[in-house]
């Protein structure tokens, strides 16, 4: 008699259940794209690319007189004179080229860091407000697959960018 009872009381919680997750009401929101095309995302990506271009050149520049002494080192028709200052010169400009490359990639990270930190808060708030506006229950990011008809992150671009 109890096991029965047990069981009834069992399919009575499974089917409330059931009709709890019928009414639940899901969104997503792709964060990818919000960081590639909200306009605060684009002004920070933009002001990111202009803060740093004149480091990348100068990297870029670099490493282009890297390879053309690699270059030269490779085709064999240099004398010894000249191989020996074109291997110094090489090591030369590798010394002064790794540490400027890892400064500038750390520094580069950590500012995109704090510039989407900014993009980051706001989308969560304007997603919050969005869930209690449109009464979501659950609005969820970064997920290996989503129905389409979950994705409200087209709402979510439009009110970043109002």
């Amino acid at each position: 008699m109890n096991v029965l009872r047990l069981l009834i009381a069992g399919v009575l919680c499974a089917s409330a259940g059931v009709s709890a997750a019928a009414d639940l009401r899901l969104g997503y929101v792709s964060t990818e794209r919000v960081y590639r095309e909200a306009k605060e995302a684009v002004t920070a990506q933009k002001r990111l690319e202009s803060e740093f271009s004149a480091r990348e050149k100068d990297l870029a520049a670099i490493a282009k007189r890297a390879r053309d002494i690699q270059t030269q080192l490779e085709t064999g028709k240099l004398s010894d004179g000249e191989r020996k200052q074109k291997e110094r010169d090489l090591l030369a400009i590798d010394r002064d080229f790794q540490p400027r490359q890892r400064d500038f990639r750390q520094e580069l990270s950590q500012r995109r860091l704090e510039e989407f930190a900014v993009i980051q808060d706001h989308a969560n708030k304007v997603i919050r407000d969005i869930a209690k506006s449109e009464r979501f229950d659950l609005i969820l990011q970064d997920v290996v697959y989503v129905d389409p008809r979950f994705d409200i992150t087209e709402r979510v671009l439009k009110a970043l960018d109002e």
